[in-house]
């Protein structure tokens, strides 16, 4: 190398090394990237033609499932696109284009869909693998910036995501195109989605863990029935209310106190009888109709977890009866239910 190449290279070096504790220039840059993915992006909009509409009306109507697959960082994507198909109510699977070309194609039915991902359309492996694909039964759209390209060619559909230059600062790591992929990907899932009226309760089918799942969740998912839900009549005694809660197979803090027909009336819990402890009268003998909660809150068992904890939080409420259409009870939420299965009653975030 001569001297003057390596007075640059040294300054390079210089400048890079600079630049790594300029918080302007840093984010300046960032802002940069994520404004050419963005431009991407809108690019991949405008040409959104006929063939999204055609690829969309082909995985709506299809009687299989979905086969995503790409070479690299597109089937990087791909993966993200089969799973938000998956988890919105379309059935959908990877398939490995190397893997599909030495056995995996077994996994194919006449009827499935496949989604390429390609953006040069001249990947040797997914031109070797479309045929076959469409020997096997499988209609294919293709998600590419070269529409005249060889894949292109072999496919059912083709849908344009736009040739515009990549974010990376030497124009070759796949960054703008795989985000222009990715928004198109989403568009179809999505798009699906809502043709097929999914409604939140299906979804959350689909996401039965986290947050996402038990915000979806019904009181009578996760009420206490039962001996697990002790009740008392209006005649009975403090000493029945204790028989009651201790017998259940569950810690119990509350009974619900009902009239002959089951309906609620009342509420007893562990804090009230505790609060008669400190009176000089012995309160055993006591009717439970002369000490309860006249009128106490409850909710209904098709209601929702998160509007039973509603209703418990600004109350401090640690038991809520549950009760059906005609008032009578059929269970108890519990808090200790509720912090068991996930819920915060603090955040209020429900």
């Amino acid at each position: 190398m001569s001297r003057a190449a390596r007075h640059d290279v040294s300054d390079a070096s210089a400048s890079a090394k600079d630049r790594a504790h300029d918080d302007d220039w840093l984010i300046e840059r960032g802002r940069e990237i994520v404004d050419r993915e963005s431009t991407a992006i809108r690019a991949a909009r405008d040409r959104m033609g006929t063939a999204f509409a055609e690829a969309v009306r082909l995985i709506r109507g299809s009687s299989g499932r979905v086969a995503v697959t790409g070479v690299g960082k597109a089937g990087d994507i791909g993966k993200k696109i089969q799973s938000t198909l998956s988890s919105t109510g379309t059935p959908a699977y990877l398939l490995h284009p190397v893997e599909a070309l030495h056995g995996d194609l077994g996994m194919i039915r006449a009827g499935d869909v496949a989604i390429v991902l390609t953006r040069s359309g001249a990947t040797e492996e997914l031109c070797r693998l479309i045929p076959s694909l469409r020997e096997c039964g499988c209609r294919v759209i293709l998600l590419t910036a070269q529409t005249r390209s060889p894949c292109a060619g072999l496919s059912d559909i083709v849908i344009d995501i736009g040739d515009t230059p990549e974010a990376c600062p030497l124009g070759m790591a796949p960054s703008s195109s795989t985000a222009a992929m990715l928004a198109v990907g989403d568009a179809l899932a999505l798009t699906v989605m809502e043709l097929k009226d999914i409604q939140p309760e299906q979804y959350a089918a689909f996401h039965p863990g986290g947050a996402l799942g038990r915000s979806l969740m019904r009181v009578h998912e996760i009420m206490r029935t039962g001996e697990n839900c002790p009740r008392v009549g209006l005649t009975d005694t403090l000493r029945d209310y204790d028989r009651a809660v201790h017998s259940a197979p569950k810690r119990a803090g509350a009974a619900a106190v009902v009239d002959e027909s089951g309906k609620l009336v009342g509420i007893f819990t562990h804090g009230d009888l505790s609060r008669l402890l400190g009176e000089p009268e012995h309160p055993a003998e006591r009717l439970l109709r002369d000490v309860m909660t006249v009128a106490p809150r409850f909710v209904h068992r098709d209601a929702k977890v998160g509007d039973a904890i509603r209703i418990m939080q600004p109350l401090s409420i640690d038991e809520l009866p549950v009760v059906d259409d005609e008032h009578r009870v059929v269970g108890m939420i519990d808090i200790q239910d509720l912090l068991t299965h996930g819920f915060s009653v603090f955040d209020g975030s429900l």
